[in-house]
């Protein structure tokens, strides 16, 4: 089937290439023989006239960037000739975005404005090339560099988590998923530099295999509006990018430390990349170390602590010709699973023991067992390896990115306190996955984009537990996007079309549990095969109605396949505190969703608000499943019962977001955002089948903001003091039904931060130092989205469940390192 789609595409690209290409282009060799030409400019502050040193110049879709001089001066040596997007920025100044022709010889002359607003903010994911943020019609966030290295996180998620319109669903402190509008699992396509991650997604009981200190920045896409990346992204798609290039010929490096006090959270990391002659490389190690993790009410919180060993980068060459990159990443993680067992008489923890060759006994924790590092059972063994080639040829006025990679997923899980080396479930998931583009050349203001892409999968049960089968995966889609600027007006579209089938395998136990190759065994799982298929599109604009006001509205229908545990779970793994079973008949989920949005940025305020509507046919949800006297269907694990259900949604909400910035005070920032989702299952009789599970809370936050980019007579540059307030407000909007979940009281944080790079005489950073500091009063809270929330009922307070994380102040230091 992935050779059907790759014939079908190779044969639209030709069918464009010939309907697109004027006759007078020049032969391809010609092309490539004088494509390279030397490309200069000049960045001055718009205000003074005086020179911008440092600013950085990238041409994203090139993986190219340089940086001025102390004249503000910059030079490409050898830029492909055509139309690329072009982003200078400085810290302090509005980013520019500018298309530019790198064959006309002439300087490119570039002033920035004194002041911080998204204006120029780029992405490059959910389009076909490079965009200007503000003026696509897809609802975008850009989580950047100074923002992530002001975060106190102890996973990827968890420091992108306080976007607007973005939250998580948690299982302690190691373990994160994200949630978009109130959709999370496979409805979010998580993308490593713009590949698919693929570490099975459907589960909850795991994080992202993503190294939290090798992201540069995150593009978060809100909504089935990108085309680009296959059939999951109904709710959304999130980019962690890597680094810009770095300019030709320098070397350079860094070396980070971070420790939190609430788990004694160790982080460090090492990275070393250059550019000679157009051969780039980036390479990097990280590791963390946690303990178990502390609030108000649990006290220390037994086993949720974690391990955390990675290494990441990449070597390619850039040239005129455009860049051929080989990239590898590698994530290992160890983590505790928290599973909240409590002593009815004291409300401790208690843990498994051995008192014999064959027996256990569960006894309450000691101090010494929540004290240091060590994991106790059950616990859980993640590694995932990923290599792949990213590639980018320029032909002309066009252009051809093809990338591949190949992942392998392993997910180990312990808990047998009488064999603790010997993994319980042991999944072995092995991804082949590809993506070509085509983008054609510019007709008359038309930037088209057609494109292959897809993935086969295998996943296989390796452990003495299932929950679920063993099955193969093949997917795939083509697709074309285009985009047109009518004066003020930019509009976007495309279409998608995508199959995936599933085959499933049976799976028959003996007495004593162990596969069996026939049937006359009990069934743990019955094979089935699925195919689904649909069509996937979106179109929209925006119009600016003057320099400071931009409204924005798009119209796009979204596709998600059941996944592999709602089509055929039949079990429970550790820390998951619950039994799910699948259906193999559920129906594939269709969306329609409408975003509109406003975006109103002046010299002392910006304001950005986003709503929309999403309809959802068949969505799929876990739903309780109680026994014929009205209580809990208990299973044989002992815990309760959840079996995959479908019907009909409707999401509505948004965000906004005002930043007060009085000019001429600059450096004095009042951010305040709104997030709100509103998901209702239509057509239920009852109250409690109405609301839709694991939806966010509404959430309002508001920061106060000082920045100084230099702080006379001293060594300080880019001081910042902050101090943050988030409410989340009560959750009364949940799926009771079945005493699927319960009601969240609303809580406030307050959180606070200060930083500040320490420069030598020449104005280069020395050492950069970040302290932040979160839950600064120990507010003891559950969020909506906490597993734990469901854990075992303390008997010493009171209270259901594990709450959140206490007070925690993360100390971090930066190093840069210089080699030429």
């Amino acid at each position: 089937m992935s050779r059907y789609f790759l014939v079908i595409g190779l044969l639209l690209l030709t069918t464009s290439t010939i309907a697109q290409v004027p006759t007078t282009t020049t032969p391809l060799a010609a092309q490539r023989a004088t494509s390279g030409n030397l490309v200069t400019g000049h960045v001055v502050d718009a205000a003074t006239k005086e020179p911008v040193p440092g600013a950085t110049i990238l041409f994203p879709d090139l993986r190219q960037a340089t940086a001025t001089g102390p004249d503000g001066t910059f030079r490409f040596a050898s830029l492909p000739r055509g139309r690329f997007l072009m982003q200078v920025r400085s810290l302090g100044y509005t980013s520019v975005a500018r298309t530019i022709d790198t064959g006309t010889g002439q300087p490119i002359e570039v002033a920035l404005t004194s002041t911080a607003t998204e204006i120029g903010q780029v992405v490059v994911t959910g389009v076909s090339a490079a965009t200007e943020m503000r003026r696509s019609p897809i609802p975008t966030t850009v989580v950047d560099h100074t923002r992530l290295q002001q975060a106190a996180a102890t996973n990827v998620i968890d420091a992108i988590a306080h976007t607007p319109g973005l939250s998580q669903i948690t299982t302690g402190a190691a373990i994160s998923k994200p949630i978009i509008r109130g959709l999370g699992f496979n409805r979010v396509i998580t993308l490593n530099n713009g590949s698919k991650q693929e570490g099975q997604q459907w589960g909850d009981e795991h994080g992202i295999e993503i190294d939290e200190y090798s992201i540069d920045r995150a593009e978060v896409i809100k909504g089935p509006g990108s085309l680009l990346y296959g059939s999951d992204g109904m709710a959304g798609v999130i980019n962690f990018l890597a680094p810009d290039p770095v300019e030709e010929g320098k070397i350079i490096g860094s070396a980070s430390a971070n420790y939190q006090t609430n788990n004694a959270l160790q982080g460090y990391s090492l990275m070393n990349a250059g550019n000679k002659n157009g051969f780039n490389w980036l390479v990097r190690g990280s590791s963390k170390l946690a303990g178990s993790y502390r609030n108000r009410y649990d006290g220390r919180v037994f086993n949720s602590g974690f391990r955390e060993l990675d290494a990441n980068g990449y070597v390619g060459v850039n040239k005129s010709w455009g860049y051929s990159h080989l990239t590898f990443n590698t994530f290992n993680q160890q983590l505790g699973l928290t599973e909240g067992d409590r002593d009815p008489a004291t409300g401790r923890f208690l843990k498994d023991v051995a008192v014999h060759d064959t027996a256990t006994e569960a006894v309450p924790v000691t101090t010494d067992d929540l004290r240091g590092y060590g994991l106790a059972l059950p616990r859980q063994r993640v590694n995932h390896l990923r290599i792949g080639t990213e590639n980018n040829f320029i032909f002309g006025q066009s252009r051809l990115t093809v990338n591949a990679s190949w992942q392998q997923n392993l997910r180990r899980e312990f808990g047998d306190v009488l064999n603790p080396d010997t993994p319980e479930l042991y999944f072995q998931l092995r991804t082949f996955d590809y993506a070509v583009r085509y983008f054609l050349p510019e007709m008359q203001g038309w930037n088209t984009t057609v494109g292959v892409s897809g993935m086969q999968q295998q996943n296989v049960n390796k452990g003495e537990e299932f929950l679920i089968p063993a099955y193969h995966l093949l997917d795939g889609g083509v697709f074309g996007v285009t985009k047109k600027t009518f004066g003020k007006l930019d509009v976007s579209g495309g279409l998608r079309y995508d199959i995936r089938r599933i085959n499933a395998d049976a799976l028959y136990l003996d007495a004593d549990e162990r596969p069996v190759p026939a049937p006359g065994a009990e069934q743990k799982f019955a094979g089935f095969k699925s195919t689904f298929r649909n069509v996937s599109g979106s179109i929209g604009g925006a119009y600016s109605l003057s320099e400071k006001l931009l409204v924005k509205a798009n119209l796009s229908r979204g596709f998600r396949a059941p996944n592999i545990s709602e089509l055929g779970s039949n079990g429970q793994h550790e820390g998951t505190i619950r039994y799910e079973i699948g259906d193999p008949t559920l129906k594939a989920e269709t969306s329609l969703q409408y975003d509109a949005g406003i975006s109103y940025v002046t010299d002392h305020v910006s304001l950005n608000v986003d709503a929309f509507e999403n309809r959802i046919q068949n969505y799929i949800f876990p739903r309780h499943i109680l026994n014929a006297a009205g209580s809990d269907s208990i299973a044989s694990t002992g815990n309760p019962v959840f079996l995959y259900d479908q019907g009909n949604a409707r999401l509505v909400g948004g965000e906004v977001s005002v930043d007060i910035h009085p000019h001429p005070l600059d450096w004095l920032h009042f951010e305040n955002s709104f997030s709100m989702v509103r998901a209702r299952q239509l057509n239920q009789p009852a109250d409690s089948l109405r609301n839709l599970p694991f939806i966010p809370a509404d959430r309002l936050q508001s920061e106060l903001r000082v920045n100084f980019r230099k702080v006379k007579n001293t060594r300080l540059a880019n001081l910042y003091v902050r101090v943050n307030v988030e409410h989340t407000f009560v959750q009364n909007r949940f799926f009771a039904a079945y005493q699927t979940e319960t009601r969240t009281p609303g809580y406030t944080l307050i959180n606070a931060g200060v930083g500040t790079d320490w420069i030598n005489a020449k104005a280069q950073t020395l050492f950069s130092v970040f302290v932040t500091g979160n839950n600064l009063f120990d507010v003891a809270y559950q969020s909506h989205l906490s597993r734990l929330k469901y854990a075992d009922y303390n008997a010493s307070n009171g209270r259901m469940g594990i709450f959140n994380m206490g007070r925690n102040i993360s100390v971090k230091v930066v190093v840069p390192l210089r080699f030429n």
